[in-house]
């Protein structure tokens, strides 16, 4: 590691024992694994796209140190949201000391908190639907079906959302997967926001369930990966 950049000579100098050193062994047996021809999967939960990991993970894309990707439906969406909204996003630092009055403002003024970050609803979820919603028209018209990464992939490359860049787009791991064609699996997909809104389009018989193809089928399809 001692011929890398300057996080992995430190990392080598100062992380000898315990936890650290078990970092080091996992960051070498990484290398190693690429090297030796290995798959890596990178596997996201939580908020991490939220706590803007695209930073690190969209360069990693970029180095073909990632094969594929599986993680949540909010990850999928939120990193594009970052990536058109951020200036719009309202930081919290104090949130462990909301009161409930406190958590009703911030949804009242369409804010959805995510720890002590909130998300913009209108400039971050609206701004989306309304891109993606034509998309998945498109293909419920067609009789085509995708999963919903390869929806969001296709917004990403169609370059509408260009106009609405809010940070440098080399920070966005999805645009950097979608550049890729990155294959990632998003099992319970169905229970995010994008989720919820493609719900509501077949719930008001607007669009058929079958043009997104399913959890099951993104588990089928690892199996055969």
């Amino acid at each position: 590691m001692s011929t890398r950049g300057p996080i992995s000579q430190f990392i080598e100098r100062n992380y000898l024992h315990f936890n650290a050193a078990a970092l080091m062994d996992a960051a070498k047996g990484y290398e190693t694994h690429l090297d030796e021809g290995g798959k890596m999967m990178i596997t996201l939960a939580g908020a991490m796209s939220t706590a803007e990991l695209g930073i690190s993970l969209a360069e990693m894309i970029r180095q073909d140190k990632v094969s594929i990707i599986s993680c949540t439906g909010a990850n999928l969406e939120e990193d594009i949201m970052n990536l058109v909204a951020h200036s719009h996003y309202k930081r919290v630092p104090n949130y462990r000391d909301l009161s409930p009055q406190d958590e009703w403002d911030l949804l009242e003024n369409h804010y959805n908190r995510v720890t002590d970050t909130c998300i913009p609803e209108e400039e971050a979820f609206r701004r989306l639907q309304k891109h993606i919603h034509k998309i998945w028209n498109d293909a419920d018209a067609a009789g085509e079906r995708y999963f919903p990464h390869e929806f969001m992939y296709r917004m990403l490359l169609s370059g509408d959302l260009e106009q609405y860049y809010e940070i440098d787009p080399k920070n966005s791991w999805m645009l950097a997967a979608a550049e890729k064609n990155l294959p990632i699996v998003v099992p319970g997909w169905e229970d995010s926001t994008m989720g919820n809104i493609f719900a509501s389009y077949v719930i008001k018989g607007q669009m058929k369930a079958t043009t997104m193809k399913s959890g099951i089928e993104y588990m089928a399809w690892l199996a055969d990966w």
